[in-house]
């Protein structure tokens, strides 16, 4: 039987990992993006892109058409019930593999929005795969990357707690398995690396890597917020993410497994290649890295 991948958020962390992923194997893979035009220079003519707005039910038949299998993203700013009617409409349309962008912790917290829309998945019917991420380390080449161009600095507001971390691009790898060969289907992975790190071991990784020292400062939530808000990160985002580092400082996020290495078949990347791998990134203005 030949199937069809439909990826959401298509043009975000995971989700452009993802379709680059797909694009490599022999499944078709269609790109569902607010903007097509936007992903299709993003992506090329390879895989197939249409409009696509949670938001906007309008949008959803043409997505859904012809696809058996999904990538579910669930964006914060759109809340719950959009993601959960969208679920319904794709079970109801013959989606039969539904992969889940979750959350650490989800299983353990159930008014996570998260974990409600993973129940929702597993109530709705098809067969499922909760990918449970870690901390992102591109946070560290996006919102918190001119820190460490402008200062040599990781300002995060996490205390000297240790986190999970993980690299997007194996969360990726990791979701195009389960889109894509079986022995997955209702089942739920925590992906991070082995070990918990604190921010000092992260800085302590970036200063091997880029040659210089770069520091981890430790703001209160206070300095964070405020730094974030003069730079004209959204209030929202700014918010959102004040949170995450609270939940973090109270050393709630720590928690590891073997998941991601297991299901791999090799050791995840680590702090230092993802360093590596944007040397250029984190270069300071005027200065090769």
């Amino acid at each position: 039987m030949s199937h069809r991948v439909l990826v959401t958020g298509a043009t975000g962390t995971v989700g452009s990992a993802l379709v680059e992923r797909l694009r490599a194997s022999p499944v078709p893979v269609r790109v569902a993006a607010r903007s097509p035009d936007a992903a299709r220079e993003r992506f090329g003519d390879g895989p197939e892109s249409v409009a696509f707005d949670l938001t906007r039910p309008e949008t959803w038949g043409a997505a859904l058409d012809g696809v058996d299998r999904l990538f579910l993203l669930f964006p914060p700013r759109v809340g719950v019930r959009p993601v959960t009617a969208f679920v319904d409409a794709a079970v109801r349309t013959g989606v039969e593999r539904v992969v889940t962008l979750s959350v650490v912790g989800a299983d353990r917290v159930p008014v996570l929005p998260h974990r409600r829309i993973e129940r929702h998945v597993e109530r709705a019917g098809p067969a499922y795969t909760h990918l449970r991420a870690g901390w992102f380390v591109q946070n560290l080449s996006g919102v918190h990357r001119p820190d460490v161009v402008e200062r040599d600095e990781l300002f995060v507001p996490a205390g000297r707690a240790a986190l999970h971390l993980v690299d997007a691009r194996d969360v990726a790898a990791v979701a195009a398995t389960a889109l894509t060969e079986a022995g997955h289907e209702n089942r739920a992975y925590d992906l991070t690396l082995p070990e918990p790190l604190d921010f000092d071991a992260v800085a302590a990784a970036f200063s091997d890597v880029l040659d210089r020292e770069i520091r981890y400062s430790a703001p209160s939530h206070l300095a964070f917020v405020r730094r974030l808000s003069r730079r004209g990160v959204p209030r929202s985002l700014v918010a959102f993410m004040a949170l995450e580092y609270a939940v973090v400082r109270l050393g709630l996020a720590s928690r590891t497994t073997d998941d991601l290495r297991r299901l791999l078949g090799r050791d995840p990347t680590s702090v230092e290649q993802f360093v590596a791998d944007n040397r250029e990134a984190f270069a300071p203005a005027g200065r090769d890295g």
